[in-house]
């Protein structure tokens, strides 16, 4: 922060530069499809693989208990209930995922559209 411009007309300058190099290293990446700078592999920690397989762990024993104390699959009944509950708990999570998408936001549309106008 300490080296940003102190008056109006300099932070104008550094404002318009700035989005300049931005504009043209978008221009370069949409042309190239790549950034020139080399890539970093970035590794893969196994702290979050070890969390994920802990929950998954524990809920599929958590079904897999509560599915044996119920006796859920033991007649036609309980095997239809229990495939219209996942039934509606996919459409729900597909709805979410829908809503969650950034392709689908306007700001990304009006990205695209500018894209294919300029």
């Amino acid at each position: 922060m300490s080296d940003m411009p102190k008056s109006d007309e300099d932070v104008s300058k550094w404002c318009k530069d700035i989005f300049v190099a931005k504009d043209a290293l978008l221009d370069k990446h949409i042309a190239t499809g790549t950034f020139d700078e080399e890539i970093r592999p970035i590794g893969r920690p196994i702290k979050s693989l070890l969390v994920v397989l802990s929950w998954s762990c524990l809920l599929l024993y958590g079904a897999y208990r509560f599915l044996q104390w119920t006796q859920l699959l033991s007649t036609w009944k309980g095997i239809i209930l229990f495939v219209a509950g996942l039934g509606l708990v996919t459409g729900i999570m597909h709805v979410f995922i829908m809503f969650s998408q950034s392709e689908r936001s306007s700001s990304a549309r009006a990205a695209r559209n500018r894209v294919k106008k300029g």
